[in-house]
């Protein structure tokens, strides 16, 4: 089932929060490239054209979210959910980014983007989050732990960019009241839905 509909939402600071559509994919490889070109932020080395992106938010949205925040008119963040794994397990579970245009950041967008997409993962019965987080980054490791995360492992030299090898480290965080009690039925599964095999 596609997630692409929702209200809008405006965060205290101004910006509009909204779900995706494969219309925002240029705004949002704008705000993307940046972290593609000059930083180890993403291990991606080539900026994916603007067809790849309105994919990638069209596989997003049909059993998770794809957010942006519209700032004056204008894509200036955004951020999504997608699978951990894609053994039946792992259901409850999903890995979560968020990435704001350069210009914008130190104004919380970042926090609020992430704020209502953990939200309505839970609201559709998620129940854990993943955070892939490129070492050293001490700005995004600090805003993860002050949402929640706690650090779950470290990968060491895993990735190579720039030059260099990277180390990653793996936050996670739980949804929820009640993190240890057993789930319910599957995350926005459709009727049918089976699992695929383990």
């Amino acid at each position: 089932m596609r997630r692409s509909a929702g209200r809008a939402s405006r965060p205290a600071a101004g910006p509009v929060i909204r779900p995706a559509t494969a219309g925002d994919a240029a705004g949002c490889r704008d705000v993307y490239a940046p972290y593609v070109r000059e930083t180890t932020v993403t291990f991606e080395d080539v900026v994916p054209t603007v067809e790849e992106f309105a994919a990638r938010i069209s596989r997003a949205l049909d059993r998770y979210y794809w957010l942006v925040a519209e700032l004056d008119g204008r894509i200036a963040g955004y951020a999504y959910a997608g699978p951990v794994k894609e053994r039946a397990a792992y259901a409850w579970s999903c890995e979560v980014s968020v990435y704001v245009d350069p210009d914008a950041r130190g104004n919380g967008l970042g926090r609020a983007l992430y704020r209502e997409l953990f939200t309505r993962l839970e609201g559709q019965g998620f129940r854990r989050m993943l955070a892939i987080i490129t070492l050293p980054n001490e700005p995004s490791v600090g805003m993860h732990r002050a949402l929640g995360f706690r650090e779950a492992g470290r990968l060491e030299r895993i990735g190579f960019k720039h030059g260099r090898w990277l180390d990653v480290t793996w936050m996670q965080a739980d949804l929820g009241p009640e993190p240890a009690a057993p789930p319910t039925a599957r995350p926005d599964g459709p009727p049918g839905h089976r699992p695929p095999p383990g």
